[in-house]
């Protein structure tokens, strides 16, 4: 089974709905037709399905947009990229879609129906499962069980109607899946979708979506399971076009599972569990409410998309760590998993953690910057880079490096009570008093020349290395925590040491 059977340039969409903020599960449908389309030197267009005017919220495009910049993911056209096929926002195409309307009911493969939402529901209740299909469409008020004349008088009344698709029972329809292989659907448990309603004038998303696809020359659709439902009609409005010799290959994504339990994941398990699952922060403009992002959280942007990559595909090895480069010249839908992916919010933070690890340290302190200046700290770009390769393998996030190194920067206002409890004991004031005499004698400062010399001292001494040098620890840091040592008194400098030092020894116990 090949990926791209169709010799025509390969072409994918991603058309999301601006019904609020982009749920991390569309980001990785959108990742995943990018993956495909570099892959296969082909095109990514960017849609907006916005034919359902009621759900429209106001900022969510533009929030889109904006994930997709900060992910690095980039688009070939569409909404605010251009192109030559557009418009690429649906409520701009009104017109196209009144002629394909037009032409399935010219052609007898789509009806007129003027049923009120009370008569559907009157027909719920009286018909247990109710579907609109073959068996019931000519109980209900359509231009199949009424004269022309009325159906004429009451569209030049101004009734309001919708255009239903004409779905003759018994058909076997297949739907040849990239992932899931040959899907045979019998067309009888399919109803009359609606494709079009008077009302705003407006295609639903199932004609909208196929007639973009065709005439945007959208040559393989990669979407949700959520859609794999929809695909057997959309093969029949491809049949009903007759557009067969152009209909895209479909591959249906595994869903994102909760990270315990059953269930698709939601944004009730984000706050539950305390991460996003949105890229950005949302400001819900109706109610107010703000969502928080991958972004603000300080998730680095590769490390998202490397952890989503892998949620329900894998290289066909045990790698983990991939460049986007990478990733396309690996991918391949054909080894996309069928069953739902568990999102391990954990293994994200390790993700985070690792692309922290691999970032060189003046790549890290220009990120680390902005946060020093938060606190209220200049210091030389130089002096940052040092400081954080000293700590930037005990952090998962950016904004972590504070609290691991603020006492490079700030000599500590107070001490940590549990380190002093177990270290400021023992005559831990008098053993730092004659360290600090002894490193004071000494002509040159440089760990690796103080250091072998300090332990020779405190042997001479008869101390006991761990008491000594974690008293010493705590006047420098202000807790027992921290880097080497003497990696700690080389950033420092003689002057700054000795002076924290003494400082603690004012304002510490003796005893």
């Amino acid at each position: 089974m090949s990926e791209n059977v169709n010799p025509r340039r390969v072409r994918v969409r991603f058309a999301p709905s601006p019904t609020g903020p982009l749920h991390i599960g569309g980001v990785r449908t959108a990742l995943y037709n990018y993956l495909f389309a570099r892959q296969h030197g082909g095109d990514l267009v960017f849609r907006i399905e916005d034919t359902d005017s009621g759900r429209f919220v106001p900022g969510a495009e533009d929030y889109i947009l904006e994930a997709f910049r900060w992910l690095g993911i980039k688009f070939d056209e569409g909404v605010s990229f251009g192109g030559k096929y557009g418009p690429y926002r649906q409520s701009e195409r009104k017109d196209i879609y009144r002629k394909y309307v037009q032409q399935l009911l010219d052609a007898g493969r789509a009806y007129i129906a003027f049923d009120t939402p009370q008569e559907l529901e009157a027909k719920r209740n009286e018909i247990p499962n109710f579907q609109y299909d073959a068996s019931t469409r000519m109980q209900m008020r359509n231009s199949l069980s009424m004269p022309a004349e009325q159906v004429k008088e009451l569209i030049e009344q101004g009734s309001q109607y919708v255009v239903r698709i004409l779905i003759e029972p018994g058909q076997d329809v297949e739907v040849d899946d990239l992932i899931r292989g040959k899907v045979v659907i019998s067309s009888s448990v399919l109803d009359d979708k609606v494709l079009y309603k008077s009302a705003d004038q407006l295609p639903t998303y199932h004609l909208a979506n196929i007639v973009d696809d065709h005439l945007m020359e959208i040559t393989h659709v990669i979407r949700g399971e959520e859609w794999l439902p929809s695909a057997p009609l959309h093969v029949l409005l491809y049949r009903a076009f007759g557009w067969e010799d152009t209909m895209p290959r479909f591959a249906h994504l595994p869903l994102l599972l909760k990270p315990e339990g059953n269930g698709k994941l939601s944004k009730r398990d984000g706050d539950r569990l305390g991460f996003p699952v949105f890229p950005l922060e949302w400001h819900d403009p109706k109610s107010g409410e703000v969502s928080s992002g991958y972004r603000e959280k300080d998730y680095l942007p590769q490390a998202v998309i490397n952890f989503l990559a892998l949620l329900g595909w894998n290289p066909g090895d045990d790698r983990e760590m991939m460049s986007l480069d990478e990733m396309v010249s690996l991918f391949n839908l054909e080894k996309c998993s069928k069953a739902g992916a568990r999102f391990n919010y954990q293994k994200l933070v390790w993700f985070n953690h690792e692309y922290i690890m691999q970032m060189t340290d003046a790549q890290v302190a220009q990120l680390f910057a902005p946060e020093l200046e938060k606190h209220g700290v200049s210091a030389p770009m130089e002096r940052i880079e040092t400081a954080v390769g000293l700590v930037k393998n005990r952090v998962n996030f950016i904004h972590e490096l504070w609290d691991n190194c603020s006492f490079l920067f700030q000599a500590p206002a107070e001490y940590d009570e549990k380190s002093l409890k177990k270290w400021w004991k023992d005559q831990a004031a008098q053993t730092t008093a004659e360290l600090c005499g002894f490193i004071e004698s000494q002509p040159v400062f440089d760990g690796a020349e103080l250091e072998p010399k300090v332990m020779e001292w405190i042997a001479s001494k008869g101390y006991a290395t761990g008491k000594v040098m974690n008293a010493f620890r705590v006047t420098l840091v202000g807790a027992a925590m921290g880097p080497h040592i003497f990696a700690i008194t080389d950033f420092l400098g003689k002057e700054e040491t000795l002076r924290r030092a003494r400082k603690a020894l004012e304002v510490l116990p003796k005893e």
